[in-house]
Formats: C-alpha cells, sequence, structure tokens
C-alpha cells in the first residue's frame, strides 16, 4: 500500500496521546500543550493530581510505513469539552487509534462514542501504564463493549516499536474494512 492516510489518535485526557505521536513521529511534532488551569481543573474531573499540561488544539506527527506509506497523526484534545474541535479534525480521517488506561476504563466511553458517532473505523490500544491494572483481553473487550472486529492491541506510547505496532494494526484493520465495503 502506497499513500498518505490521515489518522486520529484519540482517548481521554492523560491516556498517552501527545506521548505516543512525539514517540514515533519523524518530525518534530507540533503540540498545542498549555499548562492546566484551576478553572479547567474544576471541569475536567478526574484530572490526575501530576499532569501539569493538556492539549487545547491538536498534536500532529508524520510517520512513514515501509517506505510508501505516510500516516499524518493527529492527537485530539482528551477533554469532552473540546469535541467542536476534535470533529473538525476527524474530517478527512481514515481512522483512529483510540488508546485507553486501564486504570479508569470507563473514561474512554466519550472518545468510543464519538468515533461510533462519526462511524469513524478505529482500533484500540490499551496503552500500559506501571501502576494500571492488568486485565484479559476479553474482560478489556466486555468493559468497552467493542464489537467482535474491533481490532484490541497492547502498547507503551513510550516505546517506539509498541507504538507503530499499534498504528500498523490499525492500518491493517482499515485496509481490511475498505475490502470488505468493495
Amino acid at each position: 500500500m502506497s499513500g498518505a492516510a490521515k489518522i486520529l489518535v484519540v482517548g481521554p485526557l492523560g491516556v498517552g496521546k501527545t506521548t505516543l505521536i512525539g514517540t514515533v513521529s519523524e518530525i518534530e511534532p507540533l503540540s498545542t500543550e498549555a499548562s492546566m488551569t484551576q478553572a479547567g481543573v474544576r471541569v475536567d474531573a478526574d484530572v490526575d493530581s501530576g499532569k501539569r499540561t493538556t492539549t487545547v488544539a491538536l498534536d500532529f506527527g508524520r510517520l512513514t510505513i515501509d517506505g510508501d506509506l505516510v500516516l499524518y497523526l493527529f492527537g485530539t484534545p482528551g477533554q469532552q469539552r473540546f469535541l467542536p474541535a476534535w470533529q473538525d479534525l476527524a474530517k478527512g480521517a481514515l481512522g483512529a487509534l483510540a488508546l485507553v488506561d486501564t486504570r479508569d476504563l470507563a473514561a474512554s466511553f466519550d472518545a468510543l462514542g464519538n468515533l461510533e458517532d462519526l462511524d469513524l473505523p478505529f482500533a484500540v490500544a490499551v496503552n500500559v501504564f506501571p501502576s494500571g491494572p492488568r486485565y484479559d483481553a476479553d474482560d478489556i473487550r466486555t468493559a468497552l463493549d467493542l464489537l467482535p472486529g474491533t481490532p484490541l492491541v497492547i502498547c507503551d506510547a513510550r516505546d517506539r516499536a509498541s507504538s507503530i505496532r499499534a498504528l500498523i494494526a490499525l492500518v491493517c484493520h482499515l485496509i481490511h474494512v475498505a475490502t470488505e465495503s468493495s
């Protein structure tokens, strides 16, 4: 496969979207991180007390796979209050990698619901956090109410090879979806 594809990287606040894009990007990633404010803390419940910044518009990076396929990665803000920006970023995207965190799987429901509302194919990547519990893939699928054909992979957003494997799982899924519908 050759060409270019716009891919979203979505998920709740603090799940590792900015980290994943920074880890895999072959260019200096664009990041719109801003300091979290007291006003935002009141709006964004369940914010990790150690988190000091948040994406307010997008993250952007580029990854070439196998010398032929260029993925343009657009990371979305994690808070539901940024949904209008999130919907604008989704325009023209072929699919999305949805990052989830086993410390709070329910926090991913909004992002997954948004992808379903947009009818955007996606794969789910469970970002491994050292303090996070480990669950069986079937239990995660059940908890997230994933369709059987939705890819589910484990990844570490800090590890380039692991993150690239998650993106490749998404690309394979997108190819499958495209060939199935033609």
